[in-house]
Formats: structure tokens, sequence, C-alpha cells
């Protein structure tokens, strides 16, 4: 058994290149929101959910992103309102947010 059933990895990186980067999109301050989130919602524990930061992606045009894994599901997000949707429908619910989807 895996010791937890899911990661989460939001990038948070910043270039300093100057380049368009996930962390330019506030994803440093989302990723504590969801980290906080899941915590309080009592499902980032052992055997349930993971929520880590992740370095690039690669995918700096389309984000802020995340992917989770076993998943394997990528999503770019705006806002906490689209964090809470993911957490809920994904993570919960076991359900894709298809609209988030990239």
């Amino acid at each position: 058994m895996s010791y937890y059933k899911k990661h989460i990895f939001l990038c948070i990186h910043q270039r300093d290149d100057g380049k368009e980067c996930c962390n330019d999109k506030s994803s440093s301050e989302i990723f504590d929101y969801a980290k906080k989130k899941c915590i309080s919602m009592k499902i980032q524990r052992k055997g349930g959910i993971r929520v880590n930061k992740a370095g690039c992606l690669d995918r700096c045009t389309e984000g802020p992103v995340m992917v989770i894994y076993p998943d394997n599901v990528w999503y770019s997000y705006k806002n906490k309102e689209d964090i809470d949707e993911i957490i809920q429908s994904h993570l919960v619910e076991n359900k894709e947010v298809k609209r988030l989807k990239i």
C-alpha cells in the first residue's frame, strides 16, 4: 500500500530571467491555501492526500499548474475557488474537473 493515496504537486517556481512562471500568478499563496484546506478537511494524512510544492513543471504558459499523481491529471487554476473545486471534486469525490484540465 502506498503511504499516500494521492500526491498533489503545485508549481511554485520563480524564474530569475523574467520569463513567465507560475509564481508570477500567486502560486505560492495558492499552495499555502490548498495545504491548509486539505489539513482542515483532515484529508492530508497517511493513506490520504499529500500537498507538495514543486519546482518548474515546464508548463509555464499554461500556469499556474498542478498535477495529481498517481492519476496523472494536470490542472490550471486561477483562484481559490478553482482549488476548492479541485479538492472537493477530484480528491474527495474522485471526479476530474474537466473545465480546468490541461
